[in-house]
């Protein structure tokens, strides 16, 4: 090749080639810091348009499954309270076979009949002040547990609680004849609420299957988001050692391109 004054050719190939080199190992780098291939668009547009969608899909699962904690918190918090409505009255059974009893003095049932509406007061104080999330949970309203799409929700009732609703606020114990007829009643509101609590616990087996599989799936969608975005650690161990060495010839190289000119000045010598 000839010498030239005006251009040296081989010092801008060898500025070229270490530019290229220094990029592709500060590339290297950073992928080596971060843990991943991924730290701009121009990395893998296709990728990172791919990883993005399932990191968005991840983000609606995990609220999905918080929404479902929600409704579990709900139903939990109403069969706790119907559990407590249970012990009333199976109080209410025992002291309604007593007064359903003859032989009692009027004084007697009097105070059997004042402890049954005590616990009829108590079923609806219950029934009024329990809360979910400052709202009143007994309301007979339906609310929607959202899972991901409207299609894919479960709805979750809380009917009412009261002495009225279960049919109990027009029994009393005050004769042995109310006192039976309260029995029946009562007996009636023991299978209701029974019932109640089996619903609940329905819809709460159905949220917890739900929490199962969402749990599976933002598993599988992570694992493909990071077969997509995780760095190769071995190999860009192996490629930045080999980049490192030929950013350290090219610079060799460059300033041996650089000092090839002086071979101009020997022939004036």
């Amino acid at each position: 090749m000839g010498l030239s004054l005006l251009n040296n050719v081989t010092s801008l190939e060898a500025d070229n080639q270490l530019n290229q080199t220094s990029a592709s190992l500060q590339n290297v780098l950073v992928q080596l810091s971060s843990g991943s291939r991924l730290n701009s668009g121009a990395d893998d547009p296709a990728g990172l348009s791919i990883a993005d969608s399932l990191q968005a899909s991840v983000d609606m699962l995990n609220q999905a499954s918080n929404n479902a904690n929600t409704g579990v918190g709900l139903l939990q918090t109403a069969d706790g309270s119907l559990s407590q409505v249970t012990n009333l009255l199976d109080r209410a059974v025992t002291i309604a076979t007593e007064a359903a009893n003859g032989g009692l003095t009027t004084s007697q049932s009097a105070a059997l009949d004042n402890e049954y509406q005590s616990i009829q007061a108590e079923i609806t104080r219950i029934g009024a002040q329990t809360t979910f999330n400052g709202s009143s949970v007994f309301t007979a309203s339906t609310t929607s547990i959202f899972l991901g799409s409207t299609a894919n929700s479960i709805g979750v009732t809380v009917g009412t609680l009261s002495a009225t609703s279960l049919a109990l606020d027009s029994t009393n114990l005050t004769s042995a004849a109310s006192a039976a007829t309260a029995l029946t009643a009562i007996n009636t509101a023991v299978s209701t609420v029974a019932q109640d609590r089996g619903t609940l616990g329905a819809t709460l087996n159905r949220l917890t299957a739900a929490q199962n599989v969402i749990s599976n799936q933002v598993t599988n969608l992570t694992s493909a988001e990071d077969l997509v975005t995780s760095a190769n650690i071995p190999q860009d161990v192996t490629e930045e050692s080999q980049l490192s060495v030929l950013e350290q010839t090219g610079m060799s190289a460059l300033s041996q391109a650089n000092n090839s000119t002086q071979n101009i000045l020997r022939l004036f010598q």
